[in-house]
């Protein structure tokens, strides 16, 4: 089916009189069939009455743009009919000579006898028959509706569009006019945008519902699928075997959406007041240290430093302190002994949800600073063996009855175990039976690997490279055969910290997003490698950085080495925003594996930890694009379609899992405590 109407990509931004702004609405986008009935749903000042004033043309977006049929919008138009709740009648005109204002004017082309016969098919169509001499003021306030919905329908409209149209009307009288609508609809073939409050009004009347999060920079958090057969009578739609479980799940995110501003609050109240007296470019705080692993991936953090793009943001002086492990940088960040650090992409949201028995610890993460550099490397005994791809490997370790192959990993929340456990699952490996996996640090992988303390591993470069180097083992499968684009490196700080120093991790996100782009520039690659090699940093041979990072890569088998130009992503193709959706899947990986629940919460969990809005704030003032990627659908190698507004069904879809715990993670906005 094709889309009918579009909104691509709005914004929507309003000056303020003190010359700042205010973003009401960031990156929305969504696709509309000819027919369904959409119902806009979300607390006061979400921005749902402007999203549907730009469908209608009556305002404008401030990026992006929504199309009907192909055209853009620019302005109103007879083809799209606004229901207002105050109904707008003319109070001087009668029921007939209001609907016909309208019909008289966009269809005057016809003859007069054929506009007669519409408006009193319309008339009828709402029972007014007996009420089409009387003006306003002799009318109930469900009789003013029909005539407004009546006058909409007249004109023959493509889309009709409902802003509240029941909301001051009593229970009866609104029951009455909805299922004439439903009706009207149907018969119809009409296309509708309603903005309700009304959770039980949306589950009757919608075929999707679109849940807004709270403003500032409200976007989609959701969108439930309303699968209730047409046609429908309100008894039956209530004792549909659904219809508690859907109502239930819209309650839940409005109630998030209330916790969530509640905690805002209390955020907005506990920001010191004042600032230090002596700070550079307004910074509050201008010397950092910052933690890294020496692996490639940390070539933005590198480049920041070296080439003065932290000192360009007025941070004065900055760290980098080299750290031996994930598990010591999570600690580091805990006891703030380090201000912020380079973090595996799963990081934030682990220690935001506490796992490991840990108590929780709200993390954010505002960049990501890189994506793909990861690869699976095994020993070459597989290679020996005839193992070629997941096939063989399965056969072997089916085959072989006495021994348990270890492969590592370098954190329980990294990439490389979420990305390794389901490679091994997809081709019916269970990476918790079949296997032994083995948390290592990776500086430790290639030693362990030489010694034959384990088989293979998972992990980040120039440690496949160096393995191949040597002769240890071959590369089975990089990320770019897993999930080409995945995010693999983030800028994590505590939320306390950045809640204390905010025009500090400001300009800490503009100096690394600016770095990450320069290492996108592959003219400045060889550059890097020298940088990335010295003592300090990878202190290693450039011959085990190259591959992949700006020579052909070696996988260590007989196939030819070739380039992989998006093997290290830094900055192209939407690379740095830290995007919901696939924080959403991390979230089911987590969880899939016992790591940890499934937070019920999930929506509002994502919106504190994954910080697009500080990105956005960020990139608009670099100059940069601020997009998030689109809320969409998505999969990996192995076909398996990740819908973001169904996670939990998608968990139940996977063959191979541990028993998926779903809980509310309630997290003190102040003290960090679990509720």
């Amino acid at each position: 089916m094709s889309v009918f109407v579009e909104v691509d990509h709005v914004d929507k931004i309003f000056s303020l009189a003190n010359g700042d702004t205010y973003v009401a609405l960031r990156n929305i986008e969504l696709k509309i069939n000819q027919g369904e009935f959409i119902s806009l749903i979300g607390h006061s000042g979400c921005g749902k009455s402007t999203l549907l004033n730009m469908v209608a043309g009556l305002d404008k977006p401030s990026h992006g743009g929504v199309v009907l049929e192909g055209k853009q919008i620019t302005s109103p138009g007879p083809d799209r009919m606004v229901v207002f709740q105050n109904y707008s009648l003319l109070p001087w005109l009668t029921v007939y000579e209001n609907i016909a204002l309208a019909v008289d004017e966009v269809l005057k082309d016809q003859p007069g006898g054929d506009r007669k016969t519409i408006i009193q098919k319309h008339i009828d169509l709402v029972g007014l028959r007996h009420a089409a001499d009387k003006r306003p003021g002799e009318l109930s306030g469900g009789m003013k509706q029909r005539v407004a919905i009546a006058r909409a329908l007249a004109i023959r409209p493509k889309v009709l569009l409902l802003d509240e149209p029941f909301g001051a009307l009593d229970a009866l009288t609104r029951g009455g006019l909805q299922e004439q609508l439903m009706k009207i609809c149907e018969e119809s073939h009409l296309t509708c945008i309603m903005v309700t409050h009304d959770v039980d009004e949306a589950l009757l009347l919608s075929d999707r519902i679109v849940m807004l999060t709270n403003g500032p920079e409200a976007h989609i958090g959701q969108i439930l699928n309303v699968n209730i057969p047409r046609p429908r009578h309100r008894l039956e739609v209530v004792n549909h075997p659904s219809y508690y479980k859907m109502r239930n799940e819209i309650i839940y995110f409005l109630n998030q959406q209330k916790r969530a501003k509640k905690r805002q609050i209390q955020e907005a109240a506990s920001k010191p007041v004042s600032r230090p007296a002596k700070v550079r470019q307004g910074l509050e705080k201008v010397t950092l240290d910052i933690g890294f692993l020496p692996l490639t991936d940390c070539a933005p953090l590198i480049v920041a430093k070296e080439k003065g793009f932290f000192q360009k943001h007025g941070i004065e002086e900055v760290n980098l302190h080299r750290e031996t492990s994930w598990k010591a940088i999570a600690s580091n960040i805990a006891t703030k002994r380090l201000d912020a650090a380079q973090m595996v992409a799963g990081m934030p949201l682990a220690m935001t949800l506490g796992m490991g028995n840990n108590s929780p610890l709200p993390i954010v993460t505002s960049l990501i600073l890189s994506r793909n550099g990861n690869a699976i490397t095994l020993s070459n005994q597989f290679y020996e063996q005839g193992v070629r791809n997941l096939k063989d490997l399965k056969r072997i370790i089916s085959q072989t009855n006495e021994q348990t192959y270890s492969l590592g990993v370098v954190h329980p929340s990294s990439m490389h175990n979420l990305m390794l456990r389901y490679w091994l699952a997809s081709g019916g490996i269970d990476p918790d039976k079949d296997v032994n996996l083995v948390v290592l640090p990776p500086s430790q992988m290639v030693d362990r690997l030489k010694s034959g303390e384990i088989d293979g591993y998972c992990v980040g470069e120039p440690w496949n490279s160096r393995a191949v180097h040597e002769g240890l083992g071959f590369v089975i499968a990089t990320d770019l055969d897993i999930w080409q684009g995945n995010p693999e490196k983030v800028l994590g700080v505590r939320e306390d910290w950045a809640n204390q120093y905010p025009e500090t991790h400001l300009a800490l996100v503009k100096a690394l997003l600016e770095a990450c782009e320069y290492c996108d520039h592959h003219q400045h690659r060889q550059e890097i490698l020298h940088l990335l090699c010295q003592p300090q940093y990878l202190d290693s041979l450039p011959a085990y950085v190259r591959p992949g990072f700006i020579a052909p890569y070696n996988r260590g088998t007989h196939e030819q080495p070739r380039l992989l130009p998006r093997y290290h992503q830094f900055y192209v193709n939407q690379t740095n925003c830290p995007g919901r959706v696939e924080g959403l899947w991390i979230l089911t990986q987590l969880a899939r594996w016992g790591l940890t629940p499934f937070p019920k919460n999930w929506i509002e969990i994502l919106d504190r930890v994954r910080r697009v809005d500080l990105f956005g704030e960020a990139a608009r003032q670099l100059g940069l694009p601020d997009k998030e990627p689109d809320r969409a659908s998505f999969q990996l190698f192995d076909g398996m379609v990740f819908n973001p507004d169904d996670p939990l069904g998608y968990l139940q879809r996977l063959d191979i899992h541990r028993e998926i715990q779903i809980k509310e993670i309630i997290i003190d906005a102040v003290n960090t405590a679990a509720a």
